[in-house]
């Protein structure tokens, strides 16, 4: 311990670590060390025990990086459980769609020119013939059907993964 420490240490502030941090990837190293030091065998020709040793504290390290990690997503999650209404809990199946749906008309809305939406809007929800939409937008009725081709079609592409 006390002629390898110096250099866990400075190992493990190159790597950035604080002294607290550092400290206990050191006694894990050690305890490490103890559990599979049997295992080891030393060559004098390789000298491997350095990089040996290299290995097990960069693997403490990582191991110790990833607990951290998991642990702040772990609470994370649990903040936005506590935090955040179930949304989906809130409405029944088909309310969830007609939501879903309503947003992805918003945002989808912005893709198409104000004349397309407009004609494709009348005759599908409306349910005005495409005829009487036309002649309202000034367009011709195979227009309407067209926008009305382009922005279902857009739908189905944003739905794909939805629709069974």
């Amino acid at each position: 311990m006390d002629l390898y420490t110096p250099l866990l240490y400075f190992w493990l502030r190159r790597e950035g670590l604080q002294p607290s941090d550092i400290e206990d990837v050191i006694q894990d190293v050690f305890l490490q060390l103890t559990q599979k030091f049997s295992d080891f065998i030393y060559d004098k020709e390789k000298g491997r025990f350095r990089a040996w040793l290299r290995t097990v504290t960069l693997n403490k390290l990582r191991d110790r990086q990833k607990r951290r990690v998991l642990t702040l997503l772990d609470r994370e999650t649990k903040v936005y459980e506590l935090t955040a209404p179930d949304e989906i809990a809130l409405f029944t199946e088909d309310e969830y769609r007609r939501e879903l749906t309503a947003r992805a008309l918003k945002l989808m809305q912005a893709e198409f020119s104000p004349t397309t939406w407009k004609a494709c809007w009348e005759h599908v929800v409306a349910g005005r013939s495409a005829l009487e939409v036309a002649t309202e937008l000034g367009i011709s009725p195979g227009a309407v059907y067209a926008a009305r081709f382009r922005v279902i079609g857009r739908l189905r592409e944003e739905f794909r993964d939805f629709i069974d």
